[in-house]
């Protein structure tokens, strides 16, 4: 029982009490040496681009925890091209007036580079627009596998993990002169494809020019930034240690509620009721030790980052099992023909053309009905009879599998009128592939997804050149959607 084993946890809370370790330098160093990290350099993207990347700016890629009533809206989006997914996080017009100053702040916190950050990849600020671009990761925030947990909680050793890595991406941020991050919170911590823990870039700059650093409630800022309104390194500190209760109890626990649990020696309810059984008593003595020293009233109290990770690092457990084993979910590299796909999404799984090109065939131009009702009209009005004529010839090659002459048709269609087509772009993209070309197969599978945003085929298109392209992990995120898709409408 956990109340047995961590009965004896007591402790002071000043600096003197912690324990000294050594710094493990092979273990803290070794992460951050050489990383070899396939981003590419900070750029500016063009407004066009992105609403390209989220089909608008749909609402069905918000995935900002608050949804639109956010003040600054976060999308999810995928680059035309390269097939990146990318998280965009658009700020309020009027939050940075002056552009200059918007991209010289990007800029510096675009140089940064780390494997425990979810890096800042580029920003956009034409006209009034102001929006940030960063990796996309996909296991979501730790406030959803700390608090909202649906199969089991977060395990000891994976949140020991998360604090260690935390502090790690801490480190290099100040290493790199940003020590100032801006409300750190569960919402700030995510995990990427393979259930590593980084740090969200977006807190490494503010939500506006002049606006508030904090956007938490009052009981969890830090009791210096209420009376100054400035983040200071001992901010990010507290804020840290408001991390650790989260950690240790799962919820979302006032500073000062805590604190005063601590110092009546009440500490045990601060902890997990999930967690019972599965930590000693010096890891237990020694994180909440460690938070109570981070919340210290007194902003010199504190310890600073090098020191937390002084004392973190040792607690780390099961440091060999992969985290997404620690968070049971399963790996990348499961088989995309386990999940539930359509014929289709099988054939574009295994890049089966063959078969791709019999269903797109047998499919016909069903998802193009509303479309095919304003080219009928302006048929009727003599505007497009010769680019209608021009798609029937591609489709007469696509049948007869004359791929060099469909691309040849369906260009001219898709260049000589204003009426737009998924399924043209879903048949040109096929015959890309069959050509040996996927960057163009990519580049049409998606503008069919920004056309449709909600239809399985362009998924799974972008799934095969994407498999072809070598990005199978991509590629497998890619056939869950559409598979996803999928679903829904048969639900429907």
């Amino acid at each position: 029982m956990m109340g047995g084993r961590c009965s004896n946890l007591c402790f002071c809370l000043w600096p003197s009490n912690i324990k000294s370790h050594a710094l493990y330098s092979s273990d803290i160093e070794k992460w951050a040496e050489n990383e070899q990290l396939n981003l590419p350099a900070f750029k500016e993207y063009g407004l066009e681009e992105l609403k390209a990347a989220t089909s608008n700016f749909s609402a069905n890629n918000i995935v900002s925890e608050h949804g639109e009533k956010a003040p600054n809206v976060v999308f999810k989006g995928r680059l035309n091209g390269n097939g990146r997914w990318i998280a965009i996080k658009r700020f309020q017009s009027s939050a940075w007036p002056d552009s200059r100053q918007f991209l010289d702040e990007a800029k510096t916190v675009g140089q940064l580079r780390s494997k425990r950050l979810a890096n800042l990849l580029g920003c956009c600020c034409e006209g009034d627009h102001r929006l940030l671009v960063a990796e996309f990761m996909h296991h979501e925030t730790l406030s959803k596998h700390l608090f909202h947990w649906d199969k089991r909680p977060l395990e000891w050793s994976m949140r020991l993990r998360v604090a260690l890595y935390l502090t790690q991406a801490l480190d290099y941020c100040s290493s790199k002169g940003r020590e100032l991050y801006h409300d750190l919170n569960s919402y700030r911590v995510l995990f990427d494809q393979d259930c590593e823990p980084r740090l969200s870039c977006f807190g490494l700059m503010k939500n506006s020019r002049d606006g508030k650093s904090y956007s938490t409630n009052l009981a969890f800022t830090p009791p210096e930034y209420l009376k100054t309104g400035k983040v200071t390194p001992e901010s990010v500190v507290y804020s840290f240690g408001a991390l650790l209760l989260d950690l240790l109890s799962g919820k979302h626990i006032p500073p000062s509620h805590a604190l005063d649990l601590i110092r009546g020696n009440n500490y045990l309810i601060l902890i997990d009721s999930c967690l019972e059984g599965h930590f000693s008593n010096d890891d237990g003595t020694e994180l909440v030790q460690l938070a109570s020293h981070c919340l210290q009233y007194e902003p010199h109290d504190r310890p600073n980052v090098k020191s937390l990770l002084t004392s973190i690092t040792p607690l780390q457990k099961e440091k060999d099992v992969p985290s997404n084993v620690l968070m049971n979910i399963a790996h990348e590299t499961t088989s995309p023909a386990q999940a539930s796909l359509s014929p289709l999404g099988e054939a574009c799984s295994t890049c089966d053309l063959t078969a791709i090109h019999e269903i797109l065939e047998k499919a016909g131009y069903k998802e193009d009905e509303g479309i095919a009702n304003e080219l009928s009209f302006q048929m009727w009005a003599n505007q497009l009879q010769e680019t209608l004529n021009t798609r029937k010839s591609g489709d007469s090659a696509f049948r007869d599998k004359d791929f060099t002459t469909a691309i040849k048709c369906y260009t001219q269609f898709l260049e000589g009128g204003n009426v737009k087509s998924p399924t043209v772009l879903a048949r040109r993209s096929l015959c890309y592939l069959m050509s040996e070309k996927p960057q163009e197969a990519l580049a049409d599978a998606m503008q069919a997804q920004v056309q449709f945003s909600n239809w399985p085929t362009a998924f799974y298109l972008q799934a095969a050149a994407l498999f072809t392209l070598g990005m199978d992990s991509d590629a497998r995120e890619t056939l869950r959607d559409g598979s996803s898709l999928d679903f829904r409408r048969m639900r429907q």
